[in-house]
């Protein structure tokens, strides 16, 4: 792992490739509880049902660009799309993509585009999410468009989160900044 990230890390902090860490969010409409300690009880109300409001992303490791695909009812049909839009935005330099191991992802049809693409596919270590950059952006997502709130129907739900994914206000970019670091800490397998 260490000798197939660090190098293109690198070449992308250079500006000489683009790496992009790829993942997708699967947000539930329902309850979104922050934490909150109170003496009496409180109610809270929930919106009934299971809409999904799905998004692909590709996090761009060195510029923090993101670039999604989203939908509703499935992610698996657009991970090809996502391909085809990066290798069309960013065709300026080779593109490398870091993927989890999910069987969804690691699939022919998904490595077939990409090669037809010419964009390098690499995979993290199973069970490593802290290796994952975009997962830490779901994370200030959640907090910062879902935690603590009550959405009536799904469109308000859906647009919470396209609005947390298009922040660009000050406070967000630290944040977001801060949580996306490029140092990461790795150890050698337990034998």
């Amino acid at each position: 792992m260490e000798t197939a990230l660090e190098p293109g890390l690198e070449e992308a902090t250079a500006g000489t490739r683009h790496v992009f860490v790829v993942d997708a969010a699967h947000f539930v409409l329902g309850a979104w509880l922050g934490h909150l300690w109170c003496l009496a009880r409180v109610l809270l109300p929930t919106p009934s049902g299971r809409h999904r409001f799905n998004v692909l992303g590709a996090l761009h490791a060195a510029t923090h660009q993101i670039v999604t695909v989203t939908n509703d009812p499935y992610i698996n049909g657009v991970r090809v799309e996502l391909l085809d839009k990066l290798a069309r935005q960013f065709a300026n330099r080779p593109i490398t993509v870091v993927l989890d191991n999910a069987r969804y992802q690691r699939n022919k049809y998904v490595m077939a585009e990409a090669e037809r693409l010419r964009i390098t596919l690499l995979w993290l270590p199973s069970y490593s999410p802290n290796l994952n950059l975009i997962e830490r952006l779901w994370k200030l997502v959640k907090a910062a468009g879902l935690h603590g709130r009550y959405y009536p129907s799904f469109k308000p739900f859906k647009e919470a989160i396209v609005t947390a994914l298009e922040r660009t206000d000050p406070t967000f970019q630290q944040k977001l900044h801060s949580l996306l670091t490029l140092k990461f800490q790795l150890f050698d397998t337990a034998a």
